[in-house]
């Protein structure tokens, strides 16, 4: 039985949301109607810097794709990935060999070595959480959609 409770403590999440300013996401797709894709909009509409890691594209969102975390020229605060568990080891290790500080697993990318190797680096690690839910229910202004309408109201546009 794998104890996740230890990799989504609340505390941590926060810390993380707050002080986080770039975040690597490894699997980012350009495909919009993708998880990742609607993730990586979310956040960098929320003021984070987002670096897509993913060697089939040279371009998403805006920004310039990576084909790994060792190519990315800047520092990273946060390696989001949105891979298959058994990509997880080598991802985990290029985030230590980066200085990432976080490693972030989205839901279902649960690997045991991959959390392990991240750990004994120093980076801090999150399993099983989605970093765009974790925001909206950490630092507010969760829409239904998941974006700031800028808009306070108990009624619903069109149905006044």
């Amino acid at each position: 039985m794998i104890d996740l409770e230890r990799y989504q403590d609340p505390l941590t999440i926060q810390r993380v949301l707050h002080s986080a300013r770039t975040i690597a996401i490894v699997g980012l797709s350009k495909n919009e109607l993708r998880a990742s894709y609607f993730v990586g909009y979310y956040l960098k509409r929320h003021g984070y810097r987002v670096i897509p890691v993913n060697p089939r594209e040279p371009e998403i969102l805006g920004e310039t794709s990576y084909g790994s975390l060792l190519d990315v020229p800047v520092p990273v605060d946060v390696v989001n990935v949105f891979r298959a568990p058994d990509a997880l080891p080598g991802i985990a290790r290029e985030a230590v060999e980066i200085h990432a500080g976080v490693l972030w697993c989205q839901f279902g990318v649960i690997n045991e070595e991959g959390a392990r190797i991240a750990e004994d680096g120093t980076l801090t690690v999150i399993k099983d959480r989605c970093m765009k839910i974790e925001h909206a229910r950490y630092v507010g202004r969760m829409h239904w959609l998941g974006f700031n309408t800028q808009r306070i109201t108990s009624v619903r546009a069109g149905l006044q």
